[in-house]
């Protein structure tokens, strides 16, 4: 809840864009929650934050939990910064306790895992493991036409450590569902097992303005209407592959956006998820097919850029285990689940053994200021997330 004051908006909720000045106040009180707790604090290029509370042998990589602080522009309290404060809270615990690990414990802040400020979402992430270079990780740019790479600077948090050089023995990472499923089926932990796929495209449309009163309708080229048309195709294709496949036109600009001028342009975006490779293949193949009909039949020009593909990931046996049995050994229900979402976990599986625990969230809502989780829920969580560190730590 203190948090959530950083960036707190009038309906509850939490707007923290990434790299904005509430974004660095959100990370330089992570910082100094981490340093009472006696951690050692290391940065990266791409502004990823680490801390690190020492184990009996530091030559050993890292058992490494964490998440994301920025949110949504009307975001909730909960999505991302619970799996930061879940791992503060594992540290506190842990030294509560006087419990020292063999492997080194690290809580880690990753950039901009939202994407709704800079495109793509988990882009610092993604660095880290490899699939963006770091250049094109700096050179990510808001609608305002500023760089992730500017903007570390401007806060403070262009770190020196080579991205991707930080290593990491397992990695943890709870979170809100973010969907209805385990409030449904009244569990507390969802065991996460896999992750859907994600494609991302951007799409612009071109015609030509022209006064919306002399210009006769059966010769207009008007570029939101065609949009129209993507969307209502957009949503066909994901109604088509339930119960599983999502479809999403998210964000749109119309120019000139007079009110008695047609519109000549139209920006947009398409959001395509699906647990199985093959039907996110199917989808994009339709939604490509789509446009370029509808590019000659209307004389428009369409130009569809894909500008993110995540793969379904399937997370590691080792860890799903030692969450599975860290859950059954505190007694709480629990079933295995797959993300809906996109998570920074889904990238560094990509580099070290990685697992994901999922509490419930209020009547499923999340990227909502309504958001909400209980403290119980949230303390299973925590647990949950402690033991199972603890037991890749001591392995």
């Amino acid at each position: 809840m203190e948090m959530a004051q950083i960036g707190a908006t009038e309906k509850g909720g939490v707007c923290r864009l990434a790299l904005t000045d509430l974004d660095r106040d959100g990370r330089d009180l992570f910082i100094k929650w981490c340093k009472d707790a006696g951690c050692t604090i290391t940065v990266d290029q791409m502004g990823n934050i680490f801390a690190r509370r020492p184990g009996k042998n530091n030559d050993l990589p890292p058992i490494m939990t964490g998440s994301h602080l920025d949110t949504q522009p009307t975001g909730g309290k909960f999505d991302g910064v619970y799996g930061v404060l879940a791992g503060v809270e594992v540290l506190r615990t842990l030294n509560d306790y006087g419990v020292e690990t063999e492997a080194p414990v690290e809580v880690a802040v990753w950039t901009n895992e939202e994407g709704s400020r800079f495109a793509p979402a988990m882009v610092a992430s993604g660095v880290f493991a490899g699939v963006f270079d770091l250049a094109y990780g700096l050179s990510r740019a808001d609608l305002d036409g500023k760089t992730m790479g500017q903007e570390l600077t401007r806060i403070g948090y262009a770190g020196s450590e080579p991205v991707g050089q930080h290593p990491v023995g397992a990695y943890f990472e709870a979170h809100i569902e973010q969907g209805p499923i385990l409030e449904h089926e009244t569990r507390t932990i969802g065991v996460v097992t896999h992750a859907q796929g994600q494609r991302w495209y951007e799409i612009t449309l071109t015609g030509q303005e022209a006064h919306a009163g002399p210009t006769p309708m059966p010769i207009r080229k008007d570029a939101l209407v065609g949009a129209a048309k993507i969307v209502t195709e957009v949503n066909r294709i994901g109604m088509s592959l339930q119960p599983f496949g999502r479809s999403t036109v998210g964000l749109m600009q119309v120019s000139p956006n007079s009110r008695n001028t047609i519109p000549g342009s139209v920006f947009m975006t398409v959001d395509f998820r699906n647990p199985n490779e093959e039907a996110l293949t199917g989808m994009d193949r339709d939604l490509r097919a789509f446009t370029d009909k509808l590019a000659r039949d209307s004389g428009l020009t369409i130009e569809v850029t894909q500008i993110w593909h995540s793969p379904v990931v399937t997370f590691h046996d080792k860890c799903v285990g030692a969450v599975r049995s860290a859950t059954r050994r505190l007694g709480y229900s629990n079933m295995e689940i797959v993300s809906g979402a996109g998570h920074d976990a889904c990238y560094i599986n990509r580099v070290a053994p990685t697992g994901m625990i999922f509490i419930p969230c209020e009547d499923g809502i999340s990227h909502n200021e309504v958001e909400n989780a209980t403290p119980d829920d949230c303390a299973a969580g925590g647990n949950v997330l402690l033991h199972a560190m603890i037991e890749a730590a001591n392995a």
